[in-house]
């Protein structure tokens, strides 16, 4: 019945049948000649793409192939993009045949409205890139072109581009450098956008806003920026401006030989990427010495100079809190080639020299840091200034760490009752009150000691140390071992009593004649001592060979 009155119309209104199906045939007939004139449209874009990237980047461009379709607007996709670095030789703007490309892209893709008016940029909401590779060479590798003041005016293009956005993902960014034993720097990207990036607005003096998720190498963390970057400088795209800030999270800085610890770290940073200021801040809750295995909490402060070209860091300075001490440290973080378990140059290293000065600190906290016990050797409060150097290498941090300096080490006291006891007697008897010596507290008495001191391959050597109690002066040469806490020196005690003050009573009565063979320069008591064992049991003693050879009167030999 429905066919019979569909017929029955048709017969009645041949005019509405023959327009329809001569609009029918209108629209195959356009659809087709579009896909004609989009086919052939496609090469006239394509160079269009390549001549404005040339013109941008003043080198050589390369597409393999480009594609559209008219599927709900401009649907456009780009396969195997290769930008050159600019051309070496002064005046020429594109490079010449050779050489590894500046910038790779796998895939790019955009979508843009049926909408185009002569004279206006073809508008794009957002460009879509896949697999992008940035290597970017050193700076000797660019050469600025000197004679540009004569060159006519670029030709207006017909046809420019409007971009709102460019997203990436998967993208690898390596910085090279011509520094001879220097690594490049390289970073995996896993996901950054651009906005504002109309046409020509990196190389036009305007610059585009980004934000950028990426692993760094070393310590290996997650980090994430906002900021600007541009205009993009052809000469050299190292020099290109950029400044942001970041957060970077979880890092671990068990990739660094010899050291552990979780970092979380904010701050800014401006200038270019080859030469960048950065202010931040660094928390570690739990950074330890491997070996040792004691964690301290870690805070600092820092103002640094970075080279992100190759990873190179001065820090001008760092302000840090480990523990309850305080101190500055400033100076170069040079990242090298360093020798690898076999002695081959082929592992990455960093070399670091820094200028120390704790001013307000605890010795307990960087006795603890270094010792497997958790209970430190000695408390006090500490000043210190001290050259550091660690040079790279496949050895724990503690056996390359060499440090040299002066300390001031105030109301100490050792942990160990046995040590403290010998000291707390020492001193009573050398104020002249045995009598008390027995029943003191250990913990009653504080010393004080300064020196100069130089720590390597995991030894303190102390070659001046003077150590000061109520009533003795010593004064002490020898050496620590942090691994195992050996304990080996030598030097003279110099009491304010006498002997036989020292000794009291009867006993001390009867030491009366031998006062003078140990007097000396205003000392009651002068006597040659020596100190052995280890940190949990340490040996005191009086050497009585020094003793023998020396005669009444006779200044004492230097130990």
């Amino acid at each position: 019945m429905v066919a019979e009155i569909h017929s029955s119309f048709w017969r009645l209104h041949p005019v509405l049948k023959w327009t329809a199906i001569s609009l029918l045939l209108l629209f195959v007939v356009l659809a087709g000649v579009a896909s004609y004139l989009l086919h052939r449209a496609e090469p006239f874009l394509r160079a269009r793409i390549v001549e404005a990237l040339q013109d941008r980047f003043h080198a050589r461009v390369e597409l393999d192939s480009f594609h559209m379709s008219l599927v709900h607007g401009v649907q456009a996709q780009g396969r195997g993009l290769r930008i050159w670095p600019p051309a070496q030789v002064e005046g020429v703007s594109v490079a010449p045949d050779g050489g590894d490309p500046l910038i790779r892209l796998d895939e790019f893709r955009f979508h843009a409205p049926l909408q185009f008016k002569l004279g206006k940029p073809f508008h794009i909401s957002v460009v879509e890139l896949t697999g992008l590779d940035i290597h970017l060479p050193p700076k000797s590798h660019f050469q600025h072109a000197t004679d540009t003041a004569n060159q006519s005016p670029p030709t207006p293009p017909l046809i420019t581009f409007g971009v709102d956005k460019i997203v990436c993902t998967s993208a690898h960014f390596v910085l090279e450098t011509s520094k001879p034993g220097k690594l490049p720097l390289d970073f995996d990207i896993s996901h950054f956008e651009l906005t504002d990036a109309a046409d020509g607005s990196l190389h036009n003096g305007s610059a585009m806003k980004f934000v950028a998720d990426l692993t760094n190498p070393r310590p290996v963390g997650l980090i994430h920026s906002t900021g600007t970057i541009g205009p993009w400088n052809n000469t050299d795209p190292g020099e290109s401006p950029i400044h942001g800030d970041y957060t970077f999270d979880h890092a671990d800085l068990s990739s660094f030989n010899g050291i552990a610890g979780i970092l979380s770290s904010t701050g800014k940073y401006q200038g270019t990427l080859r030469d960048l200021m950065v202010d931040g801040d660094t928390d570690t809750p739990d950074f330890r010495l491997t070996h040792f295995g004691n964690s301290m909490p870690l805070h600092t402060h820092f103002h640094a100079k970075v080279d992100a070209t190759n990873g190179d860091t001065w820090l001008v300075p760092v302000d840090a809190t480990l523990g309850r001490s305080h101190f500055t440290a400033q100076g170069p973080i040079v990242r090298v080639v360093a020798p690898d378990t076999t002695g081959q140059p082929t592992s990455k290293g960093h070399d670091i020299a820094l200028t120390i000065n704790v001013d307000s600190a605890r010795i307990e906290d960087f006795l603890q840091l270094a010792s497997h016990s958790t209970t430190p050797l000695l408390t006090g409060s500490l000043k210190m200034k001290a050259a550091l150097h660690i040079p790279p290498g496949p050895a724990p941090v503690h056996q390359r760490l060499n440090i040299k300096g002066t300390f001031d080490l105030d109301q100490a006291r050792f942990t160990s009752d046995k040590i403290q006891g010998r000291i707390t007697q020492l001193s009573l008897r050398g104020q002249g009150r045995p009598e008390e010596a027995k029943a003191a507290d250990p913990g009653a008495t504080r010393s004080t000691m300064q020196g100069n001191f130089q720590m390597a391959n995991g030894v303190i050597t102390l070659p001046a140390l003077a150590y000061t109690v109520p009533g003795a002066d010593i004064q002490l040469k020898g050496t620590y071992g942090v691994e195992g806490g050996a304990l080996n020196f030598i030097g003279t005690a110099k009491l304010d009593a006498t002997v036989s003050e020292m000794v009291g009573g009867i006993a001390g009565l009867l030491l009366k004649p031998a006062d003078r063979f140990f007097k000396k320069d205003g000392a009651g008591t002068e006597i040659p001592i020596h100190i052995g064992g280890t940190r949990e049991s340490p040996e005191f003693g009086v050497d009585f060979d020094r003793m023998k050879r020396k005669k009444p009167d006779q200044p004492e030999a230097q130990p």
